[in-house]
């Protein structure tokens, strides 16, 4: 029951703060910053969203497979129609409860294809952390394509924070820096404190989890074919945002390194709030200001961007939803015969 609360008070309070972040943008505009808005989207060229879409289902097809050949160690081979379909209802469901996706991806592939759930969940915690790790990596690399201007935009603002009342800049970084090595210290120290907490278990179970996770990513027989498909996962993201970036005037003369900005802190969105409401928007006319792009103007191009992908995960997911036992029925009729003739 209290589990139950706590989720059902994440969610209330995730999906308040996307609906906030989408009254605060239109009532923070006024009249001349809604006129620019507005007609940057009336004057989009809405075709160059059609390679957009293509690239957006080809990186969802990528990532199902990526995510079969995870399951591979353990013994399943699932159809890739299932796998792919499971992976569109699971963004579907993401973009309105937050990891229920990961839930109920895993529960309709296990009751179609007959597998254990517990085990898809492992594959499951694989592929986020992997994705973690790699997330972390492309941060790396925006910043020493772009470390002039994205060092410059920090360096200015760290001198902004220095500048203020109070602590040196070089006294706050010290303390952030001690109070990190602080808790990891005590997470380590609990763990071998109190083995037997349950909340101290979880922690430790879910260390473990990553380390077990690449573990499975090693002992993968067909490693090159998953880190190429991590490869292609991201360059269609990447890809999205600098082909988009033609369909509006305002943005039309940016450079790849700024979609590597763009793709950057856009993700951080996708976990603020639900599917990106609201915030995807927000992260993406911040980074844009970096680039001389005005925030109505940026604001239009996250709307922009941030649409055309909800749409793709709405509409793809709610078919794969209806079609699943559609494409599994002959898998149940096989069962039902297999149960009439051993009664």
């Amino acid at each position: 029951m209290r589990k139950k609360i706590v989720s059902i008070f994440q969610y209330v309070l995730f999906l308040g703060a996307g609906i906030f972040l989408v009254w605060w943008q239109f009532t923070s505009m006024n009249a001349a910053d809604k006129k620019v808005f507005y007609q940057s989207l009336s004057n989009t060229n809405y075709w160059l969203l059609v390679p957009v879409v293509v690239m957006s289902l080809l990186s969802h097809l990528s990532r199902a497979m990526r995510w079969k050949l995870i399951m591979e160690p353990l013994g399943y081979k699932p159809a890739l129609k299932n796998v792919f379909a499971v992976t569109m209802v699971g963004y579907f469901a993401n973009s309105a409860i937050p990891r229920l996706g990961e839930v109920l991806k895993c529960s309709l592939l296990a009751k179609f294809e007959k597998l254990k759930i517990d085990k898809l969940f492992g594959t499951v915690l694989v592929e986020r952390t992997f994705d973690f790790i790699c997330y972390l990596i492309f941060i790396g690399i925006t910043v020493l394509l772009q470390i002039d201007l994205i060092g410059g935009y920090v360096s200015g603002k760290l001198r902004a924070m220095g500048s203020g009342e109070g602590m040196p800049i070089w006294l706050k970084i010290s303390t952030v820096l001690a109070l990190i090595f602080g808790i990891v210290f005590l997470l380590k120290w609990l763990v071998n404190k109190f083995p037997q907490n349950r909340i101290i278990a979880k922690l430790s179970g879910f260390v473990s989890g990553i380390g077990a996770g690449f573990k499975t990513i090693r002992s993968m027989k067909k490693r090159r074919l998953f880190l190429l498909h991590t490869f292609f996962i991201w360059t269609m993201y990447l890809l999205q945002v600098y082909i988009g970036f033609f369909a509006m005037e305002a943005t039309n003369g940016l450079s790849i390194f700024a979609a590597f900005s763009v793709l950057s802190l856009s993700t951080l969105a996708m976990i603020a709030t639900p599917g990106g409401m609201g915030s995807f928007p927000v992260f993406v006319a911040q980074t844009l200001l970096i680039y001389g792009v005005a925030t109505p103007q940026g604001k239009a191009f996250g709307w922009l961007l941030w649409g055309a992908n909800t749409i793709i995960v709405v509409v793809i997911g709610l078919i794969a939803l209806l079609l699943l036992p559609y494409l599994n029925k002959h898998k149940e009729s096989a069962s039902t015969s297999h149960t009439n003739e051993a009664a």
